[in-house]
């Protein structure tokens, strides 16, 4: 695995801060081309935007997708939540679904998952989309890559 979140959750925060970035509605195809995602996708991702309720529709002309609160007032953590359904970095710690792993208390990992997530849920709650639209690619390109080389 390459990564902790998918694509559907990258796209979220894109779209997301895109329409952070526009007044008034935006269609769906202008987020698209700018963020260089296919539409057919992209109806996929604001769809679960859509129905967490933090963006509201309107149809035809001059309608598109805006969202429902301010931008500070939504945390990258509650975005990624609602487009990848947990933020939990291994699937036994995934409480969105009935299954309990039988051997998380005997798993001498578990600890380690258990506390990534922590750390990166607290991290996520602690940055808002605002802060993405004010910063956008905040020191991208001086940043180094987190992957060790095996």
């Amino acid at each position: 695995m390459a990564g902790m979140f998918s694509t559907k959750g990258m796209y979220a925060l894109r779209a997301m801060a895109d329409l952070a970035a526009h007044d008034g509605w935006v269609s769906l195809g202008d987020v698209a081309r700018r963020q260089h995602i296919s539409r057919k996708y992209l109806e996929q991702v604001i769809s679960l935007m859509h129905k967490a309720g933090y963006v509201e529709s309107q149809r035809g002309k001059g309608g598109g997708y805006k969202l429902t609160r301010k931008p500070e007032d939504y945390t990258l953590g509650e975005l990624l939540r609602a487009a990848e359904g947990s933020l939990a970095p291994v699937s036994c710690l995934d409480c969105t679904n009935e299954e309990i792993c039988p051997q998380v208390g005997t798993c001498p990992t578990v600890g380690v998952w258990r506390d990534l997530g922590r750390v990166t849920a607290s991290y996520l709650d602690s940055k808002t989309l605002a802060e993405l639209v004010r910063d956008p690619g905040d020191d991208a390109e001086s940043a180094p890559c987190t992957a060790r080389p095996m």
